[in-house]
Formats: structure tokens, sequence, C-alpha cells
């Protein structure tokens, strides 16, 4: 898979944190970034699809919700 080179602004004290914990971790800041960004668009394509399920569930269960909450 190819790179992108991108051009962004963060504010100085959280780049100073991804330094370090690259340092920590013995990554480079290209490999965190990537991994963080991957990260977050995996979790905002999800969230939807989980709080669909989630409305289809109390749908189909609104009757045993109403018994329980008698």
């Amino acid at each position: 898979m190819g790179t992108v080179k991108i051009t962004s602004k963060v504010e100085a004290a959280v780049w100073e944190d991804l330094k370090a914990l690259a340092k920590e971790s013995h990554q480079n800041v290209s490999g965190l970034l990537t991994e963080a960004i991957s990260d977050y668009v995996h979790r905002r394509r999800i969230r939807p699809v989980v709080l669909e399920h989630l409305t289809d569930s109390m749908n189909e269960n609104e009757e045993l919700g109403k018994l329980l909450a008698k």
C-alpha cells in the first residue's frame, strides 16, 4: 500500500506528547499517526451500525421492555 504525505496543525503540547510516545514505544511518529487515524476512522464507522442494531433490538423487544418496566 502506498503512502500519502499530509500537512496539518496540532497543539504543541499534543505534538510533544506524540513524539514522546513514539520514543517510548520505539515507533516513529508517522506510524503512530497512521494507527491513530485508522482507529478513529474505524470507530466512527462502526458506531452508527451499533446504534442501528440497538434501535432494532429495542423495537423488536418493545413489549418485553414494557413488562420489565412494571
